[in-house]
């Protein structure tokens, strides 16, 4: 009996699947229309479809984990739970005071964000924790049932508990989440201490409010999906990707949801990297276009995370896999200012309606019907045939705004794809600079629908060493997802100068830690191939307001003193800011630990029948491209043969994308079928 591995992402557009028959490596792609209302339904109409399509028994799955852009994009829209908050009394303002600092330095008068929660429903309850965690007032049930009550009588709907130094002592919260519980069964409730146990009042409760805002539609969403799932007879587990670029069950997902707004992202980065092991590539760039967005990452031997990153107008401060996003993917519309100036996103058309030429009732002009007014794309060729584009339609979107342009409307399209790629550019080389990364010594990985359609425009603009368009770039986030590993982060504050801090308690909180990661783990019930423990530490030197995050090498637990830390902060120091100065007293904020399970991995490779394609080009095809028109060889993705060199102007087809080879390119086929890009 044949068992499969099964990965998901759920985009704005389209929801992707890749299968891995785990004794042949056999791989199946597929993608079906996402439903933003209830996402579950598109990822249980594929794997309805996969059964039908090949034959894939939904019962002999063995593993599945998926991506959703579900958490972000409720938090992005502002459309989630109506939450209410438990504070210590006198602090019940930290939601509003925020940071007081100004989004942009340069702008007095740029609009304050408004909070997730209204202060009505931030309510003061009378108890006090010392910053030592000592208890100064205790806490009441009767003021917490009071509060509580208040709130949902005002008709909250989730609650989030947020007491000051709780991540000190969390007993207070633990004993106030009991109480609700207790008295309201149905209402989903979460603590700062649970969420994310880290000093800094304002962001530790902003995060447990946003895992309150996101946490019951995501409860729902996680409760539907296991429905489905077990309504077509799979009986594996069902994972979720993570920010952190790890996988965790969707029980876990449903009681910290926080933990997978960047997750989507996050999976197309892991697949990326996971190629560019196989083929021995420690620095690239990737680059995942989608309907909706570019997202870009920088590897360098390893992926990047970040504990300080922004979505809308909120900092989080969990780990997660350092993405940048610029509003720029297939489905982002093309429009004109007051001046006329063409402009393209950060709006979209998402699903539905869609880009012009899917026929969907979108009438507005995208990135999509460039793609398909210049020739880059055929009407006939969208999804390997499945899904016709309406070029007519395409061509009045185009139209629409070629007037005010004064192009005709190749030359518009031609436009639209220019400004595409310059706001890519313009995102991607300052990332770049801010790393010192010479980009002369960086390939560029392209994935995502739209992602190898506009990469050899970006290349152009950039000096980058080569481009690499792996087998299925469709759904190389799906791909992520399998290949993704379980992990998880855990942190304690310590806030105390380094020279303060004996070797014994240092080592008492690393383990601690480790029991807490251990414990994790076990309860995720995955086979693995390997576990591993990375420790780190966030440092400053006494009177800085930033920190530096030191990782550790890799020594015993029992090894780990705070003298050694030090250096270890002196020499990241240095690497980063080019300056150290041993003589300062150094402050150590937090420990962190991240556990690792390392789950087995896929070979990659071309999809089944892929390489069924016949030799030789598919035909010729006329585009309309910076300012010429020019004839392009035509490919199919299978008929390219490993170790021939194929030069631009050449169109590449495939069932989940279109790959775009510009005139002063070639590329050949690697032995993992990877088609791999350079300038002649």
């Amino acid at each position: 009996m044949s068992r499969y591995r099964l990965g998901i992402d759920i985009g704005g557009t389209f929801t992707d699947l890749h299968v891995m028959e785990e004794g042949t490596g056999t791989l199946y792609a597929l993608k079906t229309p996402s439903t933003k209302e209830d996402p579950s339904l598109a990822v249980a109409n594929g794997i309805e479809e996969l059964q039908r399509r090949y034959g894939i028994d939904p019962a002999d799955i063995a593993y599945f984990a998926h991506g959703t852009t579900l958490a972000v994009n409720t938090l992005l829209e502002r459309n989630g739970a109506r939450a209410g908050v438990l504070m210590t009394k006198g602090f019940t303002d930290t939601l509003e005071l925020r940071r007081l600092r100004l989004p942009k330095a340069n702008d007095f008068f740029v609009p304050k964000p408004i909070s997730l929660v209204p202060r009505r429903h931030v309510k003061p309850v009378d108890e006090r924790m010392l910053a030592d965690g000592r208890v100064r007032t205790p806490i009441r049930r009767g003021d917490v049932e009071e509060q509580a009550r208040a709130l949902v009588e005002d008709g909250i709907e989730t609650m989030a508990i947020c007491f000051l130094h709780a991540h000190q002592n969390p007993d207070h919260e633990r004993q106030a989440k009991a109480w609700v519980e207790a008295m309201f069964p149905d209402i989903y409730v979460c603590t700062s201490a649970e969420v994310w146990p880290q000093q800094r009042e304002y962001e530790r409760s902003l995060i447990s409010v946003i895992n309150a805002y996101v946490g019951g539609r995501m409860k729902a969403y996680f409760n539907t999906l296991q429905k489905r799932t077990d309504d077509l007879g799979m009986t594996c587990r069902v994972f979720s990707t993570k920010s952190n670029g790890g996988v965790m069950g969707v029980a876990s997902a449903a009681e910290r949801p926080v933990e997978t707004l960047l997750s989507g992202p996050a999976s197309g980065v892991i697949g990326a990297a996971h190629v560019a092991r196989l083929i021995g590539d420690a620095n690239i760039v990737t680059v995942d276009m989608g309907g909706t967005s570019v997202d870009v990452s920088i590897v360098q031997n390893e992926i990047r995370y970040a504990t300080e990153n922004t979505v809308g107008d909120f900092p989080v401060i969990m780990p997660a896999v350092d993405v940048s996003a610029v509003g720029a993917g297939g489905g982002s519309i093309a429009w004109t200012d007051a001046e006329g100036v063409l402009k393209v996103g950060p709006e979209s058309a998402g699903a539905v309606p869609g880009p012009a030429c899917y026929g969907r009732g979108g009438t507005r002009p995208t990135v999509t019907d460039a793609y398909l007014t210049a020739g880059i794309v055929a009407p006939d060729s969208f999804l390997g045939g499945e899904m016709t584009l309406d070029r007519d339609a395409a061509h009045r979107a185009i139209d629409s705004i070629a007037d005010v342009l004064g192009f005709g409307r190749a030359e518009t399209a031609d436009a639209i794809l220019q400004v595409t790629t310059a706001n890519i550019y313009a995102e991607l080389l300052p990332q770049m600079a801010r790393r010192g990364v010479d980009t002369s010594g960086f390939s560029m990985l392209a994935y995502g629908a739209a992602g190898p359609t506009q990469v050899f425009m970006l290349a152009r603009e950039l000096n980058m060493r080569r481009v690499i368009v792996p087998p299925s770039p469709g759904i190389l986030c799906a791909l992520g997802c399998l290949v993704a590993d379980l992990r998880a982060d855990f942190v304690q504050s310590i806030w105390r100068e380094a020279g303060a801090l004996p070797d014994d308690e240092l080592q008492a909180i690393f383990a601690r830690l480790e029991d807490q990661a251990r414990n994790w783990l076990a309860d995720q019930q995955v086979d693995l191939d390997e576990v591993y423990i990375l420790r780190s530490a966030d440092l400053c030197y006494a009177g800085q307001s930033y920190e530096v995050n030191v990782p550790f090498p890799e020594v015993a637990a029992g090894d780990i003193t705070t003298g050694k830390v030090v250096d270890w902060f002196h020499k990241r120091y240095g690497q980063v800011y080019g300056y150290t100065d041993t003589d300062a007293p150094a402050r150590m904020l937090e420990a962190r630990l991240q556990i690792v399970g390392v789950t087995p991995k896929p070979e990659i490779r071309l999809v089944a029948g892929a390489s069924d394609a016949p030799e030789g080009p598919k035909g010729t095809r006329l585009i309309h491209e910076r300012g010429a028109e020019m004839e392009a060889t035509v490919w199919q993705r299978g008929s390219l043969r490993q170790g021939t060199e194929y030069e631009g102007p050449m169109v590449v087809e495939q069932y989940d994308t279109t790959i775009y080879v510009p005139q002063g390119f070639r590329v050949t086929v690697d032995e993992h079928a990877n088609l791999i890009g350079e300038r002649t």
